[in-house]
């Protein structure tokens, strides 16, 4: 494969002085594994992102490199936007499909305009109950640590705001939505609740972060891409 001047650029480019670098990260992998990537890539140990995707879902992840990574909370502040789909009729532990699903009946006088009159219940300010499948922490460990072992403990509200939810496609038991929201919010929970505002549970079966602020994923890198420019370098 031919090194191109893309390749070169990115090959020398000052780390250490600090980058942002835009990642769209793939299904299966967690944010963390992405930074260790880069960082193994780039051989700098100073390295982090700014907002945690779950390993199911893909999209946009900025990752801070050297100095800029004292930037990380600039980040991190912006406000997201998300695309994905809600699948009515199922609930799990966590909220999407890592771990195991129940079945429930959807309701049989289900209708669109009920659909979007919860949707409505969810914009503007809203507070969210953080899921026990997550990275925060209680004394010290991370709740989904604790969650594994079947625990469970009792977890704060946390208000969010939803700048706007718009429902994109109903192919039920699937909602296809995009939802732009503040910093700290919960897809998963969103799903969740929404299920059980109409009855019959929900659960996130699929999730794209396509922005974070300004930044969009359509000038990310494919984490396959990126990897394969240093690649690239290492074996010429």
């Amino acid at each position: 494969m031919m090194i191109t001047k893309q390749t070169k650029d990115l090959q020398n480019l000052d780390y250490l002085s600090g980058k942002v670098i835009l990642i769209d990260k793939p299904a299966n992998w967690t944010s963390f594994d992405v930074v260790a990537k880069v960082r193994r890539l780039i051989k700098i140990k100073k390295v982090g992102h700014a907002g945690t995707l779950d390993p199911l879902a893909t999209g946009l992840l900025i990752v801070c490199t050297g100095k800029k990574t004292k930037e990380i909370t600039n980040y991190q502040d912006q406000q997201k936007k998300y695309t994905g789909i809600i699948t009515l009729g199922k609930s799990s532990p966590s909220m999407d499909l890592a771990t195991e699903i129940l079945e429930k009946s959807l309701p049989e006088n289900l209708t669109e305009e009920k659909i979007f009159e919860v949707r409505n219940k969810f914009l503007g300010n809203i507070e969210q109950i953080p899921p026990m499948f997550s990275a925060i922490k209680h004394k010290g460990k991370a709740l989904y640590k604790l969650a594994r072992k079947g625990k469970e403990v009792e977890r704060e509200p946390r208000q969010v705001k939803i700048y706007s939810f718009e429902i994109t496609k109903i192919d039920l038991p699937d909602i296809h939505f995009e939802i732009v929201c503040s910093k700290g919010t919960y897809i998963r929970v969103i799903a969740n609740d929404f299920g059980n505002e109409l009855g019959c549970g929900g659960v996130l079966s699929l999730l794209r972060r396509t922005e974070i602020g300004d930044y969009k994923v359509d000038d990310a890198y494919k984490m396959n891409e990126f990897s394969s420019m240093f690649e690239i370098m290492e074996n010429n």
